[in-house]
Parts: structure tokens; sequence; C-alpha cells
């Protein structure tokens, strides 16, 4: 790693000066095929030539490593530890449980490149608990029948949890990219809000799960079921891995309303959110007749959500950040 302190050795001034780090293309051939990277460099803030710093190589390295995957769709080595704590599995078990050599997955993680055909079925086992439950069946053998029976349960877990729409799981993919923390809490409510502002900008549901009207406001209970173990913590756990690449299935609609809410509801925490949530007609009117702590699991209708949001945007204009910023303003006001 670079150190934090801003100050080194410069061979051209002779002397200790500050730097400062910069992103820097360069073209590199690897295995004869020529790539554009961009790695960090230190540059003296005296004479302005490139300085060597301690940890540098190493994160130029590091960095050239994870384009060059990136690049040739080869799965990573942050994504191989994820896999282990996914199926909880040691190297050993992984490999041969994806049907590889005993020590194949130690030489990756030490840094050897897969092949593109190992690359494809570890990404299949991030990507679908159903096909590494294949995978294990098919090397049962080959496993100890502790590990088979943790991974297994792992993987019957997951499949479990994921019995959402592929709809809904890219909208929490891409959540999850455009904001850095999201709880539970602040997740169910995200999700109403663009289900409410996709009928406001585009007269279509983003997706079609029932909502409910609970104590705390607005919640998709499939939703909730996955995510409850993170309580009132921001949700971050090597099982969602699974999401990630999923999001370029949306269209350009999707993501316009889904970049709204995140640059607007998305800038404060689930509390405040639920706050607004209570104050709008739809879960007003779906727990009429029960008290602040009474449980209900009464439907949140699509319509309800359509009308409402369809009739505010006539006042506030939901198209944009503005209007969204100023409902919220107002929605906040006497909280």
């Amino acid at each position: 790693m670079v150190r934090e302190r801003k100050e080194e050795f410069c061979i051209n001034c002779r002397k200790n000066t500050e730097y400062t780090l910069q992103k820097k293309e360069i073209s590199k051939n690897i295995k004869g095929k020529d790539y554009l990277l961009n790695i960090t460099i230190a540059k003296c803030c005296e004479c302005n030539e490139e300085m060597n710093i301690p940890g540098l190589i190493d994160k130029n390295i590091q960095e050239i490593d994870e384009q060059y995957r990136e690049y040739e769709g080869i799965v990573s080595i942050d994504d191989i530890y994820k896999l282990m704590q996914i199926y909880k599995l040691g190297k050993a078990p992984l490999s041969l449980a994806l049907g590889f050599g005993e020590i194949t997955i130690t030489r990756y993680l030490s840094g050897q490149i897969p092949s593109q055909e190992y690359s494809d079925i570890m990404r299949l086992a991030l990507s679908s608990p159903t096909y590494m439950k294949k995978r294990l069946i098919q090397n049962k053998d080959k496993l100890a029948s502790t590990a088979f029976h943790k991974a297994m349960n792992a993987a019957t877990q997951l499949e479990n949890q994921f019995s959402l729409s592929e709809k809904i799981l890219q909208v929490i993919a891409y959540i999850f990219e455009e904001l850095e923390e999201v709880t539970p809490l602040m997740l169910q409510k995200i999700l109403y809000f663009i289900q409410g502002v996709s009928y406001a900008v585009n007269n279509r549901p983003m997706f079609y799960e029932e909502c409910e009207a609970w104590v705390h406001g607005p919640v998709y209970r499939e939703v909730y079921d996955m995510f409850k173990d993170f309580k009132y913590n921001p949700i971050d756990d090597a099982r969602f891995i699974m999401f990630k690449g999923i999001t370029n299935q949306l269209d350009e609609e999707d993501k316009k309303i889904i970049d709204l809410v995140s640059n607007t509801f998305g800038m404060y925490s689930g509390k405040m959110l639920e706050k607004i949530t209570h104050k709008e007609d739809p879960w007003k009117i779906a727990r009429r007749g029960y008290s602040d702590s009474i449980v209900s699991h009464e439907i949140l209708s699509k319509q309800m959500i359509k009308d409402y949001y369809q009739d505010i945007s006539k006042k506030y204009d939901l198209t944009c950040e503005n209007g969204l910023n100023q409902y919220i303003r107002d929605m906040l006001k006497h909280s």
C-alpha cells in the first residue's frame, strides 16, 4: 500500500519533497496483446517529475492485474475469496467442489491467472447457487462429508433467499452500486420511492412485487427476508457478490429513475425516509385501524402508489431532482 505521508526523497531534486498521487494511462503488452491501463503515479510538487515511493510498485502490479482481468472477463482474486466465504469452503475443498485439482484455488490466490474455462465456472458459482449445487453433487465423492453439507446448506439457503424476480434483483444491485451504505430499512424505502417515481415518470411499475404496510413503513416482504440478518447495519456480505454484473439488464429509463431516487431520497437515513412514508396517503390508508405499534401485513397496492405519485408529480415535477428535493423538504418540514 502507498503510505499516507505526502513527502519522500526526489532523486531529481536530491531532497525530500512533497508529492501528489495521480492517474496515468499506459500501454502494456500482456501475452501478445496490447492494453490501455490506468496506474497510480507519484509526482514531485517541485520538479513535476515522477517519483519512486514505497509501496507504489506493488500497487501498480495490483492495478494492472485487476484491469487485465476486467478486460478479459477473468474472475478476480477478491471474487475467489468471496466464493470461499459464500459457500464456507477452504481453498482445497473449493477446488475439489468445482472439479479442479486440489491446489488450483491456492495457485489462483497466489496470482496465477485462471483459464477462461475455469474463470467462467467460478463466475457461474458466484452468480448461481443452483449451479454451485450441481457442481457439489457432481464432485461429492471428492469432498469430506462436513464440507459437502456446509456448502450445500449455504447454496440451498441462497436459493431460498433469491426467490425475488430478476427485475427487482437488478434494481437492488443498481442501488448497491449507486449508494455507499444501505441498511435494510433504507433499502425498503428506496425501493418504494423508486416504484412511486417510476409511476410518476414512466406510468409503469419498476417491478411487480407486492408492498406491505408495516409499522416502520412500506416493506417488500421477500426483500426483508433476504436482508433481515443485517438488522440496522449496512448491508455488506459476500453472499451478495452475485448481484454484481446484472445491472446491465436495466434499460436507460429504469436507470434514470433509480438515479433520481438515489441522488435525492438516497441522501437520507432509513429513519428519515420512514418519516416521509408515514406522511404519505398510501401507507396511511393501508394502516387505517391499526395503532402505531400493531403489526399489519396489509397490501399497499400498486394502484394507490401510482395514483399518489402521479398526483404529487403535478405539483412537484418528479421528473427532476429539484422537484424531488422540494417534495422531500416539504415532507420533512414538520417532522
